[in-house]
């Protein structure tokens, strides 16, 4: 049984180095999760590997233990309506505006093992050809190592596949390896993954048009959700959008950003004056 002094150091490594808040009556998945990767390391218990990390905290062993805690839960099309959403009303809206350009950014913050980022490829293609002759990119980020290596290469079980994949995209994106199933050529050339951690800082990504940071947030503590909203509303463009998932809020946490009143979906611009229909002017 993992010690309360163990226990409240691990929240801190944690909440340091990923952005995950503990918070009080985890320990049982702390127990789970850790005691494989204290065996790996050739520790007999946890104690030991928390001894450790308190006298040397090498980094790819801190790194190892807050991978090891992160939720990589994803599936294709997750809640449905906010792809509805930016298939049918976010999308036409933005190619409209940057039809002088030709150009589309998106960025899906935390995201896994890549279903996420290849529904919002695969929704884009749907749309073609008005994205014909377009520089469309889609960065695809996640704390994980393990998640993006996942994600890049690409291929599901079919468990993973039958989560709200239509068989439709099923037919056009996909074919069948043995057991599994391997997204398109076309549709893993249409993202770049790399690894990358919110609390970082995110200048150097440029500004996007659109961003999907979904089911993240509801990991972090207060603070943790502000700086991170505030820090994403920076690199949005003035009528960007950020999607968020269907728990979490920035009511109340930051004036950066303002939910689009408008539409059933957890959908934020930059600032109040922004929180119009879409298709409205900016």
């Amino acid at each position: 049984m993992i010690t309360r002094s163990d226990y409240e150091y691990l929240g801190r490594l944690l909440q340091e180095h990923s952005g995950l808040y503990l918070g009080p009556g985890k320990e049982y998945l702390v127990e789970a999760r850790l005691g494989p990767v204290a065996a790996c390391l050739g520790h007999p218990t946890l104690e030991g590997l928390v001894r450790s990390l308190r006298t040397v905290p090498q980094p790819l062993v801190v790194k190892q233990v807050c991978e090891a805690m992160t939720t990589n839960e994803s599936l294709f099309f997750r809640d449905g309506t906010p792809f509805t959403l930016l298939r049918d009303h976010v999308l036409p809206g933005l190619i409209e505006a940057r039809r002088a350009s030709r150009r589309l950014r998106i960025w899906c913050a935390a995201a896994s093992t890549g279903q996420e980022p290849y529904s919002v490829a695969m929704t884009l293609a749907t749309l073609l050809p008005p994205l014909d002759g377009w520089n469309v990119e889609i960065l695809a980020t996640d704390y994980s190592r393990a998640a993006i290596a996942r994600a890049r290469a690409g291929v599901y079980n079919h468990f993973e596949i039958q989560r709200g994949l239509p068989v439709s995209m099923l037919l056009r994106f996909f074919r069948q390896r043995g057991n599994e199933w391997e997204i398109s050529e076309e549709m893993r050339r249409a993202v770049t993954f790399r690894e990358a951690n919110l609390l970082d800082s995110y200048s150097e990504l440029g500004t996007f048009d659109l961003v999907f940071c979904r089911n993240v947030l509801i990991y972090f503590d207060v603070q943790t959700k502000r700086d991170v909203l505030e820090r994403l509303a920076r690199v949005m463009a003035p009528d960007g959008y950020l999607f968020l998932g269907a728990a979490e809020t920035a009511v109340g946490l930051t004036d950066a950003i303002a939910r689009v009143a408008s539409l059933p979906a957890s959908i934020y611009r930059v600032g109040a004056g922004n929180a119009v229909p879409v298709g409205m002017a900016s």
